[in-house]
């Protein structure tokens, strides 16, 4: 399914362990830029589904991407009234690249374990060695304790804190 929530509990951990050096928007951003290759590819019915993009030249394209947008928007905003929803206007460039990153290169291991279609290393090599290393089950179970863990970190330390966390 393109733009798994799944790939989201790995970014709540990853944030909550360092708040203000991972920006889970980004991680989350990356991710879903990804998966837009995958939708497109599923409603035109082309295969294979899960393309350029969900290999580890691809994410490095779309972390550069996530990141210039972040730019481009927080640049947009200054001159013009956008929302700020969870701080994001206030973010700075390497928790923003580092979460990008992180979200990106996950995004092409984590799909590269439950799809077949998937090819990380091309254009150097079509094989992918990660295809069924955990089973399918495990894995989304393991994504859902990581999501569980990350939110309760993050809401604790927000009730200590009296406050929020940038995203």
């Amino acid at each position: 399914m393109p733009v798994t929530p799944f790939h989201f509990g790995l970014g709540a951990a990853l944030h909550s362990a360092a708040p203000k050096r991972v920006s889970f928007l980004s991680f989350c951003a990356a991710n879903v830029l990804i998966d837009v290759e995958s939708l497109y590819n599923l409603v035109l019915g082309q295969h294979p589904v899960h393309a350029f993009m969900h290999t580890f030249v691809g994410a490095t394209l779309m972390v550069v991407a996530t990141v210039a947008l972040f730019l481009v928007l927080r640049s947009f905003a200054s001159k013009f009234w956008l929302p700020n929803p969870f701080g994001w206007q206030s973010l700075l460039v390497p928790p923003v690249a580092l979460g990008a990153a992180l979200g990106a290169y996950s995004h092409v291991v984590l799909d590269s374990v439950m799809h077949a279609d998937i090819q990380p290393f091309s254009p150097f090599s079509s094989a992918n060695p990660l295809l069924g290393v955990i089973p399918l089950g495990t894995l989304h179970l393991a994504l859902l304790v990581l999501a569980a863990l990350g939110v309760a970190v993050v809401g604790l330390r927000s009730l200590h804190s009296g406050g929020g966390n940038a995203s």
